[in-house]
């Protein structure tokens, strides 16, 4: 899993029937010290996340892991809302 922070939301108006109900978010990946890594992503949310929290997500076919037996068309997962980081 990998940290990150919500900084958007996608709106689609067509997309797979998988999707049907589905929140999808715009996640910035960011590094155990918070500060942004890397290119930003869109995640299924499966915890209910908002904007501009922390979180922590996982990619590959464990994505579609938290909305068993459903099989959601997905590549990376909002699993997690993260209250404190603590390094070192």
């Amino acid at each position: 899993m990998q940290l990150g922070r919500i900084v958007g939301r996608v709106w689609a108006t067509r997309k797979d029937p998988g999707l049907e109900g589905q929140r999808l978010l715009i996640v910035q990946p960011v590094t155990a010290d918070l500060r942004d890594t890397g290119k930003r992503l869109i995640c299924a949310d499966a915890v209910g996340a908002g904007a501009d929290e922390l979180i922590y997500w996982c990619r590959g076919k464990e994505a579609s892991f938290p909305f068993l037996p459903a099989e959601i068309p997905v590549e990376a997962t909002v699993t997690g809302i993260v209250d404190q980081v603590k390094v070192g």
